[in-house]
């Protein structure tokens, strides 16, 4: 078997007469691959590897057995290609749809230029948000600048996003085959490995650890850091084995070689620049740079793009917020260093998982919306498309912003949970006004499921079949909901694994959408709109539940009672513990705030006092809300360059977080009482 010890005598006396045979050998080899139908994701039982000479059509064959046939074919260990892939797309063919950085197939060829054309969508707001979401200052919209520009024609690529016309030319298959052919394109992935083992001088040996170097260049990273990080992950899944189901139905395998211990010093031969000089704040398992957000001033008074503080010092840090970029790379990284813009703590890349760090975590990023939620949180920027489904991320992304999230979490003492671990598309608007200007990503086509497990949180049942509370916890990949306007209003999205969960008023499918009265305050129908968080739930997310009837489960959310589709063969929650809270006795109702500030007794002389003023939905009498923290109210005046008139105003009067509806939001602890779930 590929990658399993061999006498070294035989296998050097094989290899030698593969090269012997050269190219006219590989291109022999590789003809029943070419010839292949494109893969139909239909599993046929077998999942044993093949040999190359008699390697099945992809159209019947376990994809499993393509990836033997590469192997031998280009005398790459099978368990190196496998773990490449693993690391690249988790194995999954996404139905031969590009990356966010114009990546295909299990292999993850890369081809962006073709790729960022078919991924320009509309943003995730209306335009009107104020990324800062400070009452006491002039907005500050991040729509204002095109962070997806189009490729121009002559432009040059870095080598990182133009690997698929590199394994054209080494393997002779044809650019779209490598699209659109599972097969194929894993033997051009496996044709890049071979030929980047050539380049540093090494053998084609069939031990992994010979590999290392190879596997650090097919990362396409430019630098040192970047390269390691991803080549000591593809060695970590190697070590520990995987086994998963794709998206196709496959049933792939790599068994666990625990003994494996690659040649690390490859890497000093592979020509790549050192990493960029900065401090940063990240785990050592990340790469990372220092590429700062300025903090300068402008115009009249103005300045940006964020405002210095003390943290935790001065004020604690509770959230991390994930956001999408809506651009790609380069173009994001131009505007957080653009003064007039706004900006975020961390940007990843998804190609490579390759992290830039802009703004200190003692300081506060203007990213969420919210000023409350800015002041206590950090924020997570990663490359991709809300609106654009078939733009997948990277398995190299989802780890290193589990990395760094879990880092930082330790760090800051943040609990791993969805009352902390925001999606921008859970951060409530600040008020009334401003709740249809909020933002949606990182939208319905995040993998929170298995973004959790990363952060060794894993979705679970907490509770028996009775529990009161209820954490959404769909199966990623089959579910499936519709939703419309991803790229013309009301037209279908591409059909996509999502972690979204709708809700109806009723327990049927064919009831009316849950209405949210925030975003339409006439009263107007939820829709299916992707950008719509009227109606529906999201992975990690508890709630209380309301009932229970046959297949389907209710939960209270914006003060109703919201029905989902919850079947025993195909659960959409898990049951849950937890606290809980409802309004006090003799309270008909309560009001619900979209931030926790101080009362006004609480405001020194000097500091402009800031309304609490609620949003416009009511908890009632008898409804249960799942909690997070108790805190105190608290505001951040920091409305000038200089930081000397900064102040923390910290008040008296205490609220809760809770999970009201898609967004948190905040009430009164004087309203309310609080009780196990069951």
């Amino acid at each position: 078997m590929r990658g399993s010890p061999t006498d070294p005598s035989t296998s050097v006396r094989h290899r030698r007469a593969r090269r012997t045979a050269g190219a006219v050998a590989s291109a022999a080899l590789l003809l029943p691959l070419l010839g292949a139908a494109p893969y139909d994701g239909v599993a046929d039982g077998d999942s044993g590897p093949a040999s190359a000479s008699s390697a099945p059509s992809a159209s019947s064959a376990h994809l499993q057995n393509a990836f033997a046939s590469a192997a031998d074919a280009y005398d790459v260990p099978q368990s190196v290609l496998l773990a490449v892939s693993y690391l690249q797309s988790r194995w999954d063919t996404h139905e031969g749809a590009p990356s966010v950085t114009g990546g295909y197939g299990p292999m993850h060829l890369t081809d962006a230029r073709t790729a960022i054309a078919r991924t320009v969508a509309p943003h995730h707001s209306d335009g009107t948000e104020d990324a800062r979401g400070d009452d006491s200052r002039g907005p500050r919209l991040p729509a204002t600048q095109d962070a997806d520009p189009q490729v121009p024609e002559n432009a040059e690529l870095p080598a990182r996003l133009k690997t698929l016309v590199k394994a054209s030319e080494l393997s002779g298959i044809p650019a779209e085959r490598l699209r659109t052919d599972a097969a194929a394109n894993v033997a051009g992935g496996a044709a890049l490995l071979a030929a980047a083992q050539k380049q540093l001088g090494e053998p084609l040996s069939d031990d992994a650890a010979d590999w290392y170097g190879a596997v650090a260049r097919y990362s396409g990273a430019d630098d040192t850091a970047t390269a390691a990080t991803y080549a000591d992950d593809v060695f970590d899944v190697i070590r520990r084995g995987e086994e998963r189901t794709t998206d196709g139905g496959q049933r792939i395998a790599l068994a666990a070689q625990p003994r494996v211990r690659p040649a690390t010093a490859q890497l000093k031969r592979a020509g790549l620049r050192a990493p960029a000089a900065g401090s940063t704040e990240c785990p050592s398992t990340v790469s990372c740079e220092w590429i700062p957000a300025p903090y300068e001033e402008f115009g009249d008074g103005d300045y940006g793009n964020h405002d210095l503080g003390d943290r935790p010092k001065s004020q604690s840090i509770k959230y991390i917020v994930v956001h999408d970029t809506e651009g790609a790379w380069d173009g994001v990284l131009n505007l957080v260093q653009d003064p007039t813009y706004v900006s975020w703590q961390y940007t990843l890349r998804s190609s490579d998982g390759h992290i830039a760090q802009h703004v200190k975590a003692k300081d506060v990023a203007w990213h969420a919306g919210n000023w409350y939620i800015n002041s206590k949180s950090i924020g997570l920027e990663h490359e991709g498309f809300l609106t654009a489904p078939d733009t997948w991320y990277t398995e190299a992304m989802y780890r290193s912003s589990a990395r760094l999230v879990t880092y930082l979490a330790k760090k800051f003492g943040i609990p791993l949970d969805r009352q902390h671990i925001l999606g921008h598309d859970t951060v409530p608007g600040t008020t009334t006004a401003t709740i249809p200007g909020m933002h949606t990503d990182p939208g319905p086509y995040w993998d929170w499921q298995h973004y959790f497990a990363l952060l060794g949180k894993p979705l679970r049942a907490t509770a028996g079949p009775q529990g009161g509370l209820v954490t959404i916890a769909p199966k990623f990949a089959t579910n499936k909901p519709v939703f419309t306007g991803c790229v013309t209003a009301g037209e279908p999205c591409a059909v996509h694994g999502s972690s979204a969960v709708r809700l109806y008023t009723e327990p049927r499918e064919d009831a009316p959408l849950v209405k949210d009265i925030g975003l339409r305050p006439g009263g107007g129908d939820s829709t299916t709109g992707v950008n719509d968080l009227g109606s529906r739930v999201s992975t990690g997310q508890r709630y209380a539940v309301a009932g229970r009837d046959g297949d389907w489960t209710a939960i209270w959310y914006l003060g109703q009672k919201a029905w989902f589709k919850n079947p025993a063969k195909q659960p959409t929650a898990v049951n849950a513990a937890g606290a809980v809270l409802t309004p006090k006795a003799g309270l008909t109702e309560i009001p619900v705030y979209g931030r926790a500030y101080p009362e006004k007794e609480a405001y020194p002389e000097g500091v402009p006092v800031q309304s609490v003023s609620p949003l416009p939905y009511k908890l009632l009498a008898g409804q249960k809300y799942a909690i997070g923290d108790k805190v105190p109210g608290e505001y951040f005046y920091a409305p000038t360059f200089d930081t000397a008139p900064h102040r923390v105003v910290r008040g008296s009067d205490m609220y809760y977080e809770i999970q009201f509806g898609h967004r948190v939001a905040f009430v009164r602890a004087a309203d309310v009482r609080v009780t196990p779930s069951a």
